[in-house]
């Protein structure tokens, strides 16, 4: 393939992703994952501390140093948290018919979605991970994303044989009535991560009231 035909094949890649706008509302209405959550569970998946919450007024370079320089274009495939022992592969996941960002089949608890309307990870900018928290048999895959810390860190093998290696910065939850989309999505001026699953409180009628959402920044390259 050609400079030019590489060029104008990332133009159209670019054109395809969604505007973060559109994103923000559609993730202010409740993310289409795990609308089918049970929620019955003794304990339920644990919640983010108050002191875990990103600060909102850190500057764009925070307390990172040396970052890595961003990575081309990657199709995610696996994500790995060591800190609450997830070791499971990624499908692309879009927006459903509904226009619901789409999640992936509730009955595979270890698998997660990478958002093909945003970046890939490593790349500038935001890229958004999902998952379930549970469903009906039991915890599933991002059940334990409340219960990190910061400075955990995060990696996401590529289909180009790198690994991104984020660290985390923040975990916080949202009530889904008054999520901020720009806050979460914007871009930072680095390459990004979000990582994101139901949480809050849970009523058998609505399901979970909030998302759990975790910030990261890409801090390594393997």
């Amino acid at each position: 393939m050609s400079a030019s035909e590489l060029v104008e094949e990332e133009e159209q890649r670019q054109k395809k992703r969604a505007p973060w706008g559109v994103i923000a509302l559609v993730l202010l209405t409740g993310l289409a994952l795990i609308r089918n959550g049970s929620g019955e569970f003794d304990m339920g998946p644990p919640q983010p501390a108050s002191a875990a919450a990103a600060d909102s007024n850190r500057s764009p370079g925070g307390t990172f140093s040396n970052l890595p320089a961003p990575l081309p274009y990657s199709v995610a495939e696996r994500v790995r948290i060591p800190a609450i022992r997830v070791d499971a592969p990624v499908m692309p996941v879009g927006l459903d018919l509904d226009g619901w960002v789409d999640a992936p089949p509730p009955d595979d608890p270890n698998l997660a979605g990478w958002f093909t309307g945003a970046v890939s990870p490593g790349e500038k900018g935001t890229a958004v991970l999902d998952g379930h928290v549970d469903n009906m048999r039991g915890p599933a895959v991002f059940y334990g994303l409340g219960a990190l810390e910061k400075g955990n860190r995060i990696e996401v093998q590529r289909k180009d044989g790198k690994t991104a290696v984020f660290e985390i910065y923040g975990i916080e939850v949202f009530e889904k009535s008054n999520f901020p989309g720009d806050r979460v999505y914007g871009s930072k001026g680095a390459p990004e991560l979000r990582v994101i699953t139901c949480g809050g409180g849970f009523s058998k009628q609505h399901g979970y009231d909030g998302n759990v959402v975790v910030f990261a920044r890409l801090a390594e390259v393997r």
